[in-house]
């Protein structure tokens, strides 16, 4: 039975859609296949190894006697924990300042914000190096966290900002009325309403401070302290690159983003979509 000009047209367009998705995955089923291989196989065309090397996995998880990749995801992880709680918290609070409350060349000070967005960040790269030196913070994880805790950005505090914008200002004077406090109509009323936009900031936080490998490069001095993206690192020596165990653990370091994404899309989009039609 011949096929509807319709129903033909969408065949086609799925075709093509499945034939990207294969193009753009290909890189994905390399680096899996890839990170199974024996250093001989390195240079091979082929995608998958003859004989699957599950030791680069092993050796490369159980890097050295003294430390292993759980110590290096630890300290990942709990950083990042740090990270995403100050960039939600801060972020709301102060974009709940710029939208609900009045305060003298308060649109002055959203502009210097938004201003700041354009401001390369190599621009203060050594100026801040300086600053935590000088504070004793370099080698510590002070200097990862603490501009979280300070706003977490002028994006996240845009994209919160604009959010709340789009909230009736009718349920902040209701509140009021009942004698909620400035505090409360911003814990019990504001807070729940704008949780798309606080996860967006949770995850956009997460991803990028998990790929900031220059500022831990920067900062972290010590093996102990060292992230995952530091820790990748060791596999490179002036001599020799171990490949195998390399791959097989840069594919272990981005599951958490994946997942991450994976499991909060639905938010992200939510997020993204409902924030471009407020303000």
């Amino acid at each position: 039975m011949e096929l509807s000009t319709p129903r033909r047209k969408g065949a086609v367009v799925h075709i093509l859609m499945i034939a990207a998705s294969i193009l753009m995955l290909y890189p994905v089923f390399w680096w899996i296949g890839a990170s199974l291989k024996d250093a001989s196989e390195m240079s091979s065309a082929a995608i998958w190894p003859k004989t699957p090397n599950w030791d680069n996995y092993v050796k490369g998880w159980n890097f050295s006697k003294e430390y292993t990749f759980a110590r290096f995801f630890a300290n990942t992880l709990v950083m990042e924990f740090w990270n995403v709680a100050g960039a939600v918290i801060s972020s709301s609070l102060v974009a709940f300042g710029f939208s609900r409350i009045k305060f003298a060349l308060s649109k002055f000070w959203f502009a210097v914000l938004l201003m700041t967005m354009m401001l390369p960040g190599q621009v203060t790269l050594i100026p801040q190096y300086i600053m935590y030196n000088n504070f004793g913070f370099v080698n510590s994880y002070v200097p990862l966290i603490l501009p979280h805790f300070l706003g977490g950005g002028a994006f996240f505090v845009f994209l919160v900002s604009q959010f709340i914008r789009g909230i009736p200002k009718e349920l902040d004077e209701a509140a009021k009325i009942d004698g909620t406090t400035t505090f409360g109509l911003y814990f019990r009323i504001i807070l729940p309403l704008i949780v798309p936009a606080l996860m967006n900031v949770a995850i956009f936080t997460f991803i990028w401070s998990w790929d900031d490998f220059m500022a831990q490069m920067l900062y972290l001095n010590t093996i102990d302290k060292y992230t995952v993206g530091l820790a990748l690192r060791m596999f490179i020596d002036q001599f020799d690159v171990q490949w195998g165990q390399l791959l097989a653990m840069s594919l272990l370091s981005v599951m958490p983003s994946a997942l991450i994404f994976l499991f909060a899309q639905r938010y992200f989009v939510e997020g993204i979509a409902t924030t471009g039609l407020k303000g």
